[in-house]
């Protein structure tokens, strides 16, 4: 008997039409007022990538400015960054705080810049910083799980290159100290007038955070839920704990907060962050028994082996680099949700 999958849940409709237009042509949305003394300002990926990072500006009360994700800086350019803040009659020399939900450099990489433009203090959970200090340490491991894995012979170079011994998390925008205040779960920013919560909500990274504005009804999301794109699990450096088990975990944090405007990091504002949760964790429960069934099948399967048999979008067949290192990564997490890592032999 062949079980037929249920469709695909279509994406949230936006809140921001400007937005989304703007995803439709692949150009940047305008700066965007969100709520009084809140606005949106889109800073351009680098390299090539078709996107940009949404980046939010909340003013306190004192007049001072704290920047959410303020994306990336090439050389330490502001001038996107500066220019949205001229378009709202303001000036970097406001910031007084810098907010990253997480080390990625599309959220990470201008927070050094603007600091050393303005003075302002840098604040992100204190696992991101550990990451970003073991990142060394955790390419050498992903290296020799990487032999492992059971790759072909021609794909082994770029994934060491994306994935192990080449790869730099933070593409080296960072420097030290690298966060002036550590956020925890629960704790309250200092943004005078404004009760923005930090929620911690690992999975996508270790550290990852998100911020509840309750008062404007507002609900930041980082990468860890985004209205079209089903973020990745474990790209934030190894953890004690399995990605993908803190990131289910974490999505079901997000039930009090149903009622709040969700303001992502990419693409474009929605509502319902509840039902759009429910439909990434579908999504992983659907891929679990694509790997459960590859186990049933294979005998003694090789990591590679097991995700060849996974429906990952565009197939594994095309996947090279980073692409497919993170779908290996997040074939051995399933596995090891499943109980079953010990099936799995070592190349």
């Amino acid at each position: 008997m062949t079980t037929v999958p249920p469709p695909a849940a279509p994406a949230p409709e936006p809140i921001s039409l400007v937005q989304a237009a703007a995803l439709r042509a692949g150009v940047l949305p305008p700066v965007e007022e969100v709520r009084p003394g809140v606005w949106t300002i889109a800073v351009p990926f680098r390299g090539g990538v078709p996107d940009a990072t949404l980046s939010y500006v909340l003013e306190g009360t004192d007049g001072a400015l704290a920047v959410v994700d303020p994306g990336w800086a090439e050389d330490d350019d502001l001038g996107v960054l500066r220019a949205g803040l001229a378009a709202i009659g303001r000036s970097v020399d406001q910031v007084g705080l810098v907010v990253v939900t997480h080390l990625h450099a599309d959220h990470l990489g201008a927070a050094a810049a603007l600091r050393r433009a303005s003075g302002a203090r840098v604040a992100m959970h204190r696992l991101e910083v550990e990451a970003l200090h073991r990142e060394r340490e955790d390419a050498a491991a992903n290296d020799a799980d990487i032999a492992r894995w059971g790759l072909p012979d021609a794909l082994v170079a770029g994934v060491v290159a994306a994935w192990g011994s080449g790869r730099r998390m933070g593409l080296g925008r960072t420097e030290e100290p690298l966060a002036d205040v550590f956020v925890e779960d629960g704790d309250v920013l200092p943004i005078a007038g404004r009760a923005v919560r930090a929620l911690w909500t690992p999975g996508h990274t270790a550290g990852h955070l998100c911020l509840v504005d309750e008062s404007d009804g507002l609900l930041f999301t980082g990468d860890h839920v985004l209205p079209r794109i089903n973020p990745g699990i474990g790209l934030g450096g190894r953890t004690a704990t399995n990605p993908l088990g803190d990131y289910l975990a974490s999505l079901a944090r997000l039930e009090p907060s149903a009622d709040l405007e969700v303001c992502p990091g990419h693409e474009y504002r929605f509502r319902d962050v509840v039902s759009r949760a429910r439909t990434l964790a579908r999504h992983r429960e659907e891929r679990a028994r694509h790997v459960a069934a590859a186990l049933d099948t294979l005998t003694a399967p090789t990591l590679f082996e097991v995700a060849s048999r996974v429906p990952f979008s565009g197939g594994i067949d095309a996947m090279t680099g980073f692409l497919l290192a993170s779908a290996l990564t997040q074939t051995a997490f399933h596995a090891d949700l499943l109980g079953r890592a010990d099936e799995i032999r070592p190349a």
